[in-house]
């Protein structure tokens, strides 16, 4: 029995990451995947495209190639601390070895603050959209339906995600193919009609313009950008999975560079083709027309290719939001598992779970406090459901600039050893991280406007007292941690020298 155990425990560590995570379990594909599926591209484009069109009529295409530079230039930087130091704390882990034990705790906290607002709201558009999908208008306006659908969404995505990354990679690869074959096609067809006149008097011709973000002022130009960073927002998930990834010094910062370029294009595409085929007109399907705000992506339905193309993006839309919601949960699991291996918080989240090998307890942690966040909002009231999407963009900004920064401060010393070092760890996540704090200043700035979203409180925006008070939440909790866990806030338990260290298993 002795020799047997010893046997087992021998497996184990073979297979088994630094932190008891699957090692080797998924390639380069599946790390994209993950990634695309945590950005949910076909919810993103439907929660925020009209609105950036609102924002900036004709230039929406520009600002996606706007935003994408930005998130390029972080990615360089995720891609060499992930080299560096491929550890599935990413944010927090970095920004501790660069900053120090406070900013990186607070920088792990924004990441669970995005993930937690967006989780609340991925979970209700799928249910919304499944049960149009399926023919139920009248129920997907009912809010306890919608939001115990939304909840059970929440729960099964939690439990699969618990399961396992193998288990979750399979059916993310599945979700994904769906969401861009729809995209792709519906954006193709749309822009074959234009070209070939058969779209309707409503259609105008694309213009290279588009791609250019002239005539626009700072408030525009900040308003745009802070939703396409929402629309952008998830590919980091890539290195949250580094180490369970095979050759994981290299794949997931590639797999994240891959991951921002198949978004712009396909960001680019779409909006072409709904400008193009929707025209801007204020009546029917035109984007001027307010009552297409919220929804601008389901023009390429019904109107370019009938009932059956309708019927295929309202499932897109609802399969999209599933696949984030279950890859959303994955990396901000990783993230509080490697804060508890650090000491950061308690030890309890730093268990693995015996046969799947996943942070079992974090995960469920997780599932439940976007749960209790989204039973709260959605009883509070629907407006303040859709003011905490449009405040993700702060916390997004904020744990992101921090990543860049944390690039450009860990690896002074070797800047200019070569052009190469002072590119790609320097210059370019120094640029990225500038953007994200202008972008980050000047939206925190229009947001606290009371007419800024649907809800306020007396002269404050209601979007700036989410996003801004999320994060600040993050302070006593970080308080309440430092009493409890001094070792991590006095240096002793990870520097920029620090080694991986090993949880227990339960």
């Amino acid at each position: 029995m002795s020799g047997s155990k010893t046997l087992t425990e021998s497996v184990h560590a073979e297979i088994q990451g630094d932190k008891g995570l699957r090692a080797g379990s998924i390639g380069l594909v599946g790390n994209v995947i993950i990634g695309l599926s945590a950005v949910a591209p076909a919810y993103s484009l439907a929660a925020t495209l009209g609105y950036v069109v609102a924002a900036v009529h004709t230039k929406a295409p520009a600002m996606f190639v706007v935003a994408f530079i930005p998130m390029l230039l972080v990615a360089f930087a995720y891609r060499e601390l992930a080299k560096d130091t491929p550890d599935c704390g990413t944010t927090f882990t970095w920004g501790t070895k660069a900053f120090g034990p406070w900013v990186g705790w607070i920088g792990g906290w924004g990441l669970a603050v995005s993930a937690i607002i967006v989780l609340a709201n991925v979970a209700e558009i799928a249910a919304v959209y499944l049960l149009k999908f399926l023919g139920l208008e009248t129920l997907a306006d009912t809010l306890w339906v919608k939001v115990l659908l939304g909840c059970l969404f929440i729960a099964g995505m939690t439990w699969v995600s618990i399961r396992g990354i193998v288990i979750s990679e399979r059916l993310l690869s599945a979700l994904m193919f769906i969401q861009f074959g729809v995209l792709i096609l519906a954006s193709v067809i749309a822009l074959v009609k234009v070209g070939t006149g058969h779209a309707g008097p409503q259609a105008i011709s694309p213009e290279w313009s588009w791609l250019w973000p002239s005539g626009l002022s700072q408030s525009e130009i900040a308003a745009a950008v802070i939703l396409c960073i929402f629309i952008y927002w998830g590919w980091d998930a890539c290195l949250a999975v580094g180490e369970e990834t095979k050759d994981p010094e290299k794949t997931p910062g590639r797999a994240a560079v891959i991951t921002c370029l198949i978004l712009v294009a396909t960001y680019v595409l779409v909006a072409y083709a709904v400008q193009a085929f929707a025209g801007f007109g204020d009546t029917g399907i035109g984007l001027n027309n307010p009552e297409n705000a919220d929804d601008v992506l389901t023009i390429l339905g019904k109107p370019v290719a009938g009932g059956i193309l309708a019927a295929a993006l309202l499932l897109t839309v609802s399969v999209s939001a599933i696949s984030s919601t279950q890859s959303t949960i994955l990396p901000t699991a990783r993230g509080s598992l490697s804060m508890a291996v650090y000491k950061a918080i308690p030890d309890r989240f730093a268990k693995i779970h015996p046969r799947y090998m996943t942070p079992a307890f974090g995960t469920a942690v997780m599932g439940i406090s976007a749960l209790a966040f989204y039973l709260v909002l959605s009883i509070a009231s629907q407006n303040t459901l859709a003011d905490s999407i449009a405040s993700l963009g702060l916390a997004v900004a904020f744990y992101y600039g921090i990543t860049a920064y944390s690039s450009v401060w860990y690896f002074r010393r070797t800047l200019f050893d070569s052009a190469r070092n002072f590119f790609m760890r320097g210059l370019f996540p120094l640029l990225g991280g500038i953007a994200m704090t202008w972008a980050f200043l000047k939206s925190a700035i229009d947001m606290f406007n009371p007419d800024y979203g649907y809800t306020s409180v007396g002269p404050v925006g209601g979007v700036f007292i989410l996003g801004v008070g999320m994060l600040v939440l993050g302070i006593p909790l970080m308080l309440a941690c430092f009493a409890q866990r001094r070792e991590f806030f006095q240096g002793k338990t990870l520097t920029a020298t620090t080694e991986v260290k090993v949880p227990d298993v339960y």
